[in-house]
């Protein structure tokens, strides 16, 4: 894999990073059949967090036959496909909307909002993988 596992030295931390890399993992999942969850996201969050938490996850994601090429290509710098990219930027901004719509706090939306952009701006700028 184009990137080493470096465990963090504090179990509490390494401990946090595993749950966040695991409830990534199952918001993945969920996303292959709920059209507001992106799949391709949390997967990367996952890699991640795994990165830093246990070599044996991130091995078993990073070598999955559906995700692993994915997130290779994405650690190589090759970035993600037009497809995905477009993919996860309509669903992002259609749960950002939908967030935007029940939420009362203007404050909240407009967080929501400026969270929606930054992604959006961040996923269009990766370079694009074949």
């Amino acid at each position: 894999m184009s990137r080493e596992v470096r465990l963090v030295a504090n179990p509490l931390l390494r401990s946090l990073l595993f749950a966040l890399g695991c409830l990534s993992v199952a918001l993945g999942v969920l996303g292959l059949f709920l059209p507001i969850l992106p799949t391709t996201p949390f997967m990367l969050l996952a890699a991640g967090c795994f990165a830093r938490s246990s070599e044996r996850f991130y091995c078993w994601i990073t070598s999955h036959h559906r995700y692993g090429p994915m997130i290779a290509d994405y650690l190589a710098g090759k970035g993600l496909p037009l497809r995905v990219k477009l993919l996860a930027i309509s669903l992002l901004w259609l749960s950002i909307l939908f967030g935007v719509f029940w939420v009362a706090f203007v404050w909240a939306k407009l967080a929501m909002l400026l969270t929606a952009v930054a992604v959006t701006v961040y996923l269009w700028r990766l370079p694009m993988a074949d």
